[in-house]
């Protein structure tokens, strides 16, 4: 689950910056970005669609395989919205331990 998370909070950031370059090649270096010529905006805005639906799914996963709390919980399902966040999250959850699973609780 741990190498799971890690991949997919990869993936959706390196498709939130392909669909940035490609707005930014659309609206900012194009000559009349309303002339109908797309580029790659509409292939980048799929890929990162699914990229992020895939990151809310793996996170719920996580939640549940990691036991996070709803605070923790909760804040990685938001870190999928702003740009980058997702890495950011994951970095700071590996280096306190949040991606380690718990040890299970003994009922003796």
């Amino acid at each position: 689950m741990r190498n799971a998370f890690r991949t997919v909070a990869l993936v959706e950031a390196a498709t939130w910056a392909a669909l940035l370059v490609a707005m930014f090649f659309k609206w900012v270096v194009q000559d009349d970005p309303h002339s109908g010529i797309e580029g790659g905006v509409p292939w980048a805005g799929m890929a990162h669609g699914i990229a992020f639906m895939v990151y809310l799914a793996v996170a719920a996963a996580a939640w549940w395989h990691f036991r996070w709390s709803l605070k923790v919980g909760l804040l990685a399902l938001a870190c999928g919205i702003p740009p980058f966040a997702t890495v950011v999250f994951e970095v700071a959850a590996d280096r306190r331990g949040l991606l380690a699973r718990p040890t299970p609780v003994s009922t003796t």
